[in-house]
């Protein structure tokens, strides 16, 4: 097997991508497809279908994880399993985790039209709720699933009974929990994976950024997902009448929120080409063109490969002055985590099966957070990147071709066999 080269179906797989793309239609070329939402159910139906019909045992799990089992041939019990996300954000595009359960999906097509033997039962899987997007956080099933296997330090963020209460960001009050028992694929607790009936999880994914098309490279063999860190900026001042107060007696919240982040991003220009920094969320109170702001509240999320970069960014932020234009400033850390290093010998499976498919690639770590690097924790597991033009994702603009996402489902096909002829 080892020196076969195996091809998915070029045309099976569009025929996939175009028909998940119906499923939340925005209209823009993108889609709205919220995790346990009506066009989540209709994905998952449609996922549910194909998997029938080449004759997969079909469960779910009480996160709602879908599972889709197909049995190999050998002694083994353990399972390995190609896994990512239905759900998108709002106007998302349509490859953002799809395309990952659809490359499973068409790895398993592939093993049943052509009859390709393998030893260990081979699982196409969706997470619940990997964006977060309706029911925040990010990637909340895998955090519960991994909980007993995260660093102690970052248990707190991710108890299950607090999950589970996530609120819905569009009234506040429907919750997470609520709407997953009511919800179509609903299951039971013992199907969830886990570290005794599981040997490895891969995740295709598309890059979310410009680094494989700037380089020409189709493929990017993940090693790892940067460590991160998140904080809330808070500056409070006083509202006043915005006619009749003198500019010299104002204590601005909103000009001295200006301040802080130009002394931030001065700060922190000089650590490190490589760290990327991002306030992508402000609040401003009262918010009326004809008052003074009294407060102001702002997010300023790090990325690094470097844990001591990312320290770097907290001392920083920790040292910030405590006061700015007369305003009080204050620092939260929202959440955090370390860099994670995907496993070395599904790193060199995907690897293999690129250079065996003679397609360009290169190394290459993930700035954006995945299902994977929570479940790395638990199982032995990996990823593979797909190019995304322009470097889109997370729009109506997202865009990855038939053909990249050929190359990404055969390298997927090719890793898997060797991890199932090698893995006991």
């Amino acid at each position: 097997m080892s020196n076969k080269i195996y091809l998915v179906s070029e045309e099976r797989l569009a025929d996939k991508i175009h028909t998940f793309a119906r499923f939340g239609d925005d209209f823009c070329g993108g889609i709205t497809r919220y995790a346990l939402s009506k066009e989540d159910e209709l994905a998952r139906d449609e996922f549910v279908r194909r998997m029938q019909n080449i004759g997969c045992e079909i469960y779910s799990d009480d996160l709602a994880n879908l599972y889709a089992v197909k049995k190999g041939r050998g002694k083994s019990k353990k399972k390995i399993v190609m896994a990512s996300h239905l759900d998108s954000v709002k106007n998302g595009g349509n490859y953002d985790g799809v395309l990952g359960v659809i490359c499973a999906l068409e790895v398993l097509e592939t093993l049943h039209a052509q009859n390709i033997p393998h030893r260990h039962d081979l699982v196409a899987m969706v997470w619940t709720n990997e964006e977060g997007s309706l029911y925040p956080p990010a990637m909340m099933s895998s955090a519960i699933i991994s909980y007993p296997y995260l660093p102690l330090k970052f248990r707190e963020s991710y108890k299950e009974e607090d999950l589970l209460k996530a609120k819905s960001i569009l009234d506040n009050q429907t919750t997470f929990i609520e709407e997953l028992k009511k919800f179509k694929y609903y299951g039971q607790r013992k199907n969830r994976i886990n570290k005794e009936d599981y040997l490895a999880m891969f995740e295709l994914h598309i890059e979310q950024g410009p680094i494989l098309e700037a380089n020409k490279k189709e493929i990017g063999v993940v090693d790892k997902v940067i460590g991160m860190c998140n904080y809330r900026i808070k500056i409070k001042g006083e509202s006043d009448h915005a006619g009749t107060t003198p500019m010299s007696f104002r204590k601005d919240a909103l000009f001295a929120a200006s301040k802080v982040l130009i002394y931030l991003h001065q700060k922190l220009d000089e650590l490190d080409k490589d760290l990327v920094y991002t306030t992508g969320e402000i609040v401003c109170h009262p918010n009326v063109h004809t008052v003074i702001p009294d407060y102001v509240e702002f997010s300023l999320d790090a990325r690094h490969q470097d844990d001591c970069v990312i320290d770097q960014v907290k001392e920083i932020i920790n040292s910030l002055p405590k006061m700015f234009e007369k305003c009080e400033v204050s620092t939260s850390l929202a959440w955090h985590r370390d860099t994670v290093y995907f496993n070395k010998t599904l790193i060199n499976y995907v690897l293999e099966a690129t250079k065996k498919l003679n397609y360009p690639y290169q190394y290459i770590n993930s700035g954006a957070g995945h299902d994977a690097q929570m479940i790395s924790y638990m199982l032995p597991t990996t990823m593979i990147f797909v190019p995304s033009k322009n470097g889109h994702s997370h729009c109506d603009e997202e865009f990855t071709s038939i053909k990249q996402c050929y190359q990404g489902a055969n390298v997927l096909l090719n890793a898997l066999l060797k991890c199932d002829e090698d893995f006991e």
